[in-house]
């Protein structure tokens, strides 16, 4: 089986869309994650959904698979990162978050994407943790029925310092939600330290909606290009193609927006590099 890689667009801030997309493909890559942003593709605006179907058209060409992403900082609100979140205080903010989601599996449904990623979020001071586990099983219950109606794998990723920080937090979420997949950020199991990340690929083989990998240190949750951090990179890739993942690895670079240029070539390289070396030594 040979491994899929995708590149983040989050880590291609200073390249308009379709130069990314080129590079993306010129280097090897069999897809990306798209996240969704004012400067790559705003899910806000009016014309989002006739700029779906060009891009969609532009992948075709491309032959690029793609995974639509979520995390954009301001997107939703200029004044505050990340918010609101399916934990913010207010039905309104809730419901903004939902309805961002929404659109989210929407674009994908048109663009044909493997997954949709998306986090719970930080519960803000004053709100309690039952409150917060509440707001967030009814937000993703909403999310998931829409994915499944329009045949969309919606895939929650834990993220260190979210109220779904482990993924023993997400078996937690999930225990209802059948139709929920993991979104597996290996680099994050070395930041809580609760799993190996080839553990955690072959416990959660079967739920597996999207996974993201890069490399990182232990306890720290900075993104980093391979062979700066602790990730056994080599390990991680066997791992998954030991529990037979199809899906698009995608490798998530957001701090080296400014060496796109670079780093979309090496990462591909080094990750090639993996794989050719497990193949001699085999």
């Amino acid at each position: 089986m040979t491994l899929r890689f995708a590149y983040n667009t989050n880590g291609t801030a200073s390249h308009r869309l379709d130069d990314a997309l080129v590079l993306m493909r010129e280097c090897g890559y069999d897809g990306v994650a798209l996240t969704l942003d004012h400067n790559h593709f705003d899910p806000l605006a009016a014309d989002w959904e006739p700029r779906a179907h060009a891009l969609r058209a532009r992948l075709d060409e491309l032959r690029l698979g793609s995974v639509i992403e979520t995390g954009a900082r301001f997107l939703l609100d200029p004044r505050a990162k990340h918010e609101p979140t399916l934990l913010t205080a207010t039905a309104e903010g809730r419901a903004r978050r939902v309805a961002f989601l929404q659109r989210a599996v929407d674009v994908a449904g048109i663009l044909g994407s493997e997954a949709v990623s998306f986090w719970a979020g930080v519960p803000k001071p004053g709100v309690s943790r039952d409150d917060a586990k509440r707001w967030l099983r009814e937000g993703v219950a909403q999310v998931v029925a829409h994915a499944d109606a329009g045949g969309v794998v919606a895939a929650l990723e834990p993220e260190p310092g979210m109220l779904v920080e482990t993924v023993d937090d997400w078996r937690e979420l999930a225990a209802d939600l059948p139709g929920l997949k993991l979104a597996l950020d290996l680099g994050h199991l070395l930041v809580t330290g609760e799993r190996e990340p080839p553990a955690a690929i072959a416990e959660f083989a079967g739920r597996l909606g999207t996974v993201t990998i890069e490399d990182m240190r232990r306890g720290d949750h900075t993104h980093l290009p391979f062979g700066e951090g602790d990730m056994d990179a080599p390990a991680a890739l066997d791992a998954l193609e030991a529990a037979d993942f199809r899906g698009l690895v995608c490798v998530e670079l957001s701090r080296d927006s400014h060496r796109a240029d670079v780093m979309i070539p090496r990462t591909i390289e080094y990750l090639r590099a993996c794989r050719g070396a497990r193949a001699e030594a085999a």
